[in-house]
């Protein structure tokens, strides 16, 4: 039985699938190619994909009768995975749930933190050597503590960060999600977005990627927003309007954004990049040796369980 794993992982994670099965790890660190997935799907038994590898309609119907019959996807998020579509040709998909929830909640609240308080931009400054030193008015942000924080889908790792919101800063929680959560600190429920967005200090995006939830951050969104406000995106970047946050943030209708995630990733607009009221980070969510080696195994493990012809830990 033959594994493919389509990018570089850690070295724990490496040594375990060298040792476990027939594997074969590219050494490329970016998304493989249409030709490169049809033949991953006809030349080995299971694959185990990431972001950007884009195994739509077209790639399994290319294939024809593919021998793969399991995409172990390393990550939470499986949008770049056209499911129906491999469940038609016979593969099933799982993904790495749960080990990503703390580390995605503390880039969060990194970005929390540096967009209110403009530290990339006070960063720069310092770095330029035009810092003229401290003074009463100096970049003036906004102080978190207190604050009404707004998230978008609080599953896990929305969740995750309006606990540490809560309970580290004090902030008020508000949310919009398909149902009522049960949370152990208090939370109101919105009853649409636009009245979320404008209710808050803060609006956290954490909800899944996917047709359903492209561009949910729309023009309408940010226009409801405080102009004080910041927007914070942590999920996947098609989720976010990007032409319609630069225009908003470029009138200077909202204060300030936080990004980790890019609608045309790893594009980033010019217009994005040149603007000192956004924070923008290389898709850092579950950055960690310990994070990244704990995706590793949860893949390899859905991988184990599929060879030995047990039922899958993270089917999706």
């Amino acid at each position: 039985m033959r594994v493919l794993v389509t990018r570089p992982m850690t070295a724990e994670v490496t040594a375990r699938a060298q040792a476990e099965f027939d594997v074969e790890i590219r050494t490329q660190t970016t998304p493989m190619g249409r030709d490169e997935m049809i033949a991953s799907l006809r030349d080995f038994d299971v694959v185990v994909p990431t972001l950007g590898d884009a195994y739509g309609a077209e790639i399994f119907t290319a294939a024809a009768a593919p021998r793969c019959r399991l995409l172990a996807n390393f990550g939470v998020g499986f949008n770049h995975i056209d499911v129906a579509a491999a469940r038609s040709a016979g593969v099933a998909v799982t993904n790495t749930p749960g080990a990503v929830t703390d580390a995605t909640a503390e880039i969060a609240l990194t970005l929390m933190l540096m967009s209110a308080r403009r530290a990339a931009e006070g960063e720069r400054l310092v770095r330029s050597g035009q810092w003229a030193g401290w003074h009463p008015t100096q970049m003036l942000g906004l102080h978190l503590t207190g604050k009404r924080l707004g998230v978008v889908g609080l599953g896990r790792i929305g969740d995750a960060i309006a606990r540490r919101a809560h309970f580290g800063f004090g902030m008020q929680i508000s949310y919009v999600a398909r149902s009522d959560k049960a949370t152990d600190y208090p939370a109101r429920r919105a009853a649409s977005l636009p009245e979320l967005a404008a209710a808050v200090d803060m609006l956290v995006v954490a909800v899944p990627g996917g047709a359903e939830s492209r561009h949910l951050i729309d023009a309408q969104v940010l226009a409801a927003m405080p102009r004080h406000a910041h927007l914070v995106n942590i999920a996947r970047g098609e989720v976010v309007d990007e032409a319609a946050l630069i225009a908003a943030l470029q009138a200077e209708r909202i204060a300030g954004a936080g990004l980790d995630v890019y609608e045309f990733e790893p594009e980033v607009p010019q217009a994005l990049r040149a603007l000192d009221t956004v924070t923008l980070l290389p898709h850092l969510g579950t950055a960690t040796e310990e994070v990244r080696s704990d995706m590793g195994h949860m893949a390899l493990d859905n991988v184990a369980a599929h060879l030995a012809g047990l039922s899958l830990p993270n089917p999706v």
